[in-house]
């Protein structure tokens, strides 16, 4: 079976993890910078995904979903299920991982397939001509 994926999906696609690479970038640089200073792992990632929300919100509406109509309310709120998300798959990934820093980069890796799912059809619908 083969799948059909159109060259605008793949530019959205391709876009979509240029600005995850920055995102996560971001994310993962405040989460390291506070597990640095002290702070529990979960409490670092609870306060870096909080910034992260912000700054990811302008990079997918600026950046990768330009020809859609962003939706805050379904932003926020597929944030906040992303964030529980992320919490299950850190606290699995921890069983397996030890190291922190690791342990934060592959649930980060892991949920951003999920989050663009939620993206893409939960947030931003397309604009209507």
């Amino acid at each position: 079976m083969a799948v059909n994926v159109s060259r605008d999906r793949l530019f959205e696609l391709w876009r979509y993890y240029q600005a995850g690479v920055i995102n996560t970038a971001f994310g993962l640089g405040a989460y390291w910078l506070l597990v640095w200073l002290g702070l529990n792992m979960f409490v670092a990632q609870l306060i870096s995904h909080t910034l992260g929300v912000g700054f990811n919100y302008l990079t997918y509406t600026r950046h990768v979903f330009r020809d859609a109509a962003p939706a805050k309310l379904r932003f926020a709120l597929s944030y906040a299920g992303n964030y529980l998300v992320g919490l299950a798959t850190l606290w699995v990934v921890a069983q397996f991982v030890i190291n922190p820093y690791l342990a934060g980069l592959v649930a980060a890796l892991i949920v951003s397939v999920v989050n663009y799912f939620a993206l893409k059809h939960l947030v931003f619908a397309r604009k209507t001509a």
